[in-house]
């Protein structure tokens, strides 16, 4: 199912205008990264999607489903969502009463949610915690319990809210084969991040935002454009930067990208 966006504005309560006119359309499958400065309006915009936050104006739809006419338990059977902080959505004793609560509220048969379990388990890498208490472990371990809920539940649609921060290399490689998994499943994929090098490694489309607009769509050809950049406050990527001062004409956004490019400037 695909995610439609029409003219939608937002405004906070105490009269922080977050979302402008913001029209868009995330086609299924897609696997999508939102950047730009705090402030931008990425996670208001990511809120709307689950029903967190309903439209000021405009339409929000998720498949035929105007988010304005359904709950957020009734929109969370088609968007997880992973929260910027991990503590705001963990509530059980154990980590695999944590990871079976959203299987059961679906109100599936036992094995159907040990199987769940089991899946979420293993591709978060939580093998030898599941008995822990999800406050007893680290904080780079609790994103993993929060992500892992989401996996078990098998939305077609996962909204990832700065899903890197506290991860090392060991953690960013294991997001990134979780990542590829959801794409071979076609789970639509919507990220929010500051990690400019690993949006553009790992995400095939940018969405780049900036005081509550869309400024830029597309590959990360989009961050070529020395105004998206500026507006956005962003910087460019390490290597896209490396590759302007040895004054290359090609734009690397990968490690090997970058040594194919080393290959034929050497040859």
């Amino acid at each position: 199912m695909n995610i439609q966006i029409s003219n939608l504005d937002f405004t906070y309560p105490n009269g922080v205008h977050a979302l402008q006119r913001v029209s868009l359309e995330i086609r299924a499958g897609s696997r999508i990264v939102l950047l730009g400065q705090n402030g931008a309006g990425k996670t208001t915009l990511v809120k709307h999607l689950n029903g967190l936050l309903k439209p000021s104006r405009g339409d929000v739809l998720i498949g035929d489903w105007n988010t304005r006419e359904h709950s957020i338990a009734q929109l969370a059977r088609r968007v997880g969502f992973v929260f910027q902080n991990p503590d705001d959505q963990l509530f059980k004793t154990s980590v695999q009463d944590e990871i079976a609560f959203g299987p059961t509220n679906l109100k599936l048969d036992a094995a159907e949610i040990s199987k769940r379990v089991a899946l979420a388990i293993e591709w978060c890498g939580l093998e030898n915690v599941r008995d822990a208490h999800p406050y007893d472990l680290a904080p780079w371990q609790r994103r993993w319990v929060a992500i892992a809920s989401v996996v078990a539940m098998q939305t077609p649609m996962v909204v990832l809210d700065e899903p890197t921060t506290g991860q090392d290399a060991f953690g960013l490689a294991r997001l990134a084969a979780l990542l590829d998994e959801w794409t071979r499943a076609g789970v639509t994929v919507i990220a929010v991040t500051h990690d400019i090098d690993f949006a553009v490694e790992q995400f095939p489309e940018l969405l780049v935002m900036a005081q509550g607009q869309v400024i830029a769509r597309g590959d990360a050809s989009v961050l070529e454009d020395e105004s998206v950049l500026e507006r956005a406050a962003l910087d460019a990527p390490q290597l896209m930067r490396l590759a302007r001062g040895l004054g290359w004409q090609e734009t690397p956004v990968t490690v090997e990208n970058f040594y194919d490019v080393l290959e034929s400037h050497r040859g």
